[in-house]
């Protein structure tokens, strides 16, 4: 079932199920009113839940309405906890080698985690708002997955069983501001504002064979200004799995129920498949050149971020969002 949260004056949105074809949505007072409240309940929200699924999608859900995506909030408005790895070691050696650095034995190993602001998330179609063009606006585009409540110390082997749903991400990045902040020893802050998210969440078995219970099997559309940035398959050249990154945020604390998990940057060794965010398309001109002639975005600029099934038709609806001055 595919799952979005329309905006509301309540921070935590109003639960809706979408339909497949995404055209179409319905309210769902009877499961719960938020997406969170229907995690923290979820074996007795999700058959309340599958079951407006499946009137929707037969054209008989009471209250059904016409899905329009600039009215949804992220699925979760905001989450109680967000973790964002970098498991596509491409790009992480890519950068570093810009840098002349080279990346240590145990990013092979031992999975690159980061814990991000959640507080409150961009909807898919939400302006990015930036200070300045200085900082170096940056999009990356990544799955991820939302958790039910996870125990501390599971191992990956059981992990897999607390996926509930998926989602793509626009993981926006401050490349400019990276450098000093990541001096200082501490990690992000500033260089990591708000990320947005697909307008709909949805459950595994909607991707059929194109999910293997650890990656998703299918390419991930980043376009910029209306031309393709990246088509990067999302299930080749990942190093962890969904089930490795769960076990490996829930390894000295336990998940709450909406705890979201993010791949990191998308992306291949396959050069043709291009690039999934701007600083990987740079260090690749780096390497080839000595420097990097494409510019981060700039005030104007849009940014589109998509993934289609093996029909063509989009899974979980696009992030379409504009960059802008923020207000003074």
């Amino acid at each position: 079932m595919k799952l979005a949260s329309l905006k509301a004056p309540a921070r935590d949105g109003t639960l809706v199920v979408v339909s497949r074809d995404l055209s179409t949505a319905a309210p769902v007072p009877d499961a719960a009113p938020t997406l969170q409240a229907a995690l923290e309940d979820w074996a007795r929200a999700a058959p309340v839940l599958d079951a407006v699924y499946g009137a929707l999608n037969e054209g008989g859900a009471e209250g059904a309405f016409a899905l329009d995506a600039t009215a949804l909030a992220s699925p979760l408005p905001r989450a109680y906890q967000w973790l964002d790895a970098s498991a596509y070691l491409n790009h992480v050696e890519l950068v570093r080698r810009a840098r002349g650095a080279e990346m240590p034995p145990g990013f092979l190993t031992d999975p690159l985690m980061y814990q991000g602001g959640s507080d409150a998330f961009l909807g898919p179609t939400d302006d990015i708002e930036a200070g300045s063009e200085d900082w170096g606006i940056d999009m990356e585009g990544e799955v991820a997955v939302i958790t039910d409540d996870v125990p501390m110390g599971i191992g990956a082997d059981e992990a897999g069983g607390h996926i509930r749903l998926l989602m793509l991400v626009n993981d926006v990045s401050l490349r400019n501001l990276i450098p000093a902040e990541l001096a200082k020893g501490f990690g992000f802050l500033h260089a990591k504002p708000a990320s947005a998210f697909s307008p709909v969440a949805v459950t595994p078995d909607e991707l059929g064979g194109a999910w293997d219970g650890a990656r998703v099997h299918l390419a991930l559309h980043v376009d910029l200004n209306g031309a393709p940035l990246g088509r990067a398959e999302a299930g080749d050249d990942m190093q962890f799995g969904f089930p490795e990154l769960i076990a490996h945020g829930a390894r000295t604390r336990e998940l709450a129920a909406g705890t979201i998990i993010g791949s990191g940057t998308v992306s291949n060794r396959d050069p043709a498949k291009g690039c999934s965010c701007l600083a990987e398309k740079r260090t690749h001109e780096i390497i080839a050149r000595g420097e990097a002639t494409t510019p981060f975005m700039g005030f104007g600029d849009r940014v589109r971020i998509e993934m289609l099934d093996r029909e063509g038709q989009s899974i979980f609806g696009a992030i379409d969002q504009k960059v802008v001055k923020a207000p003074d």
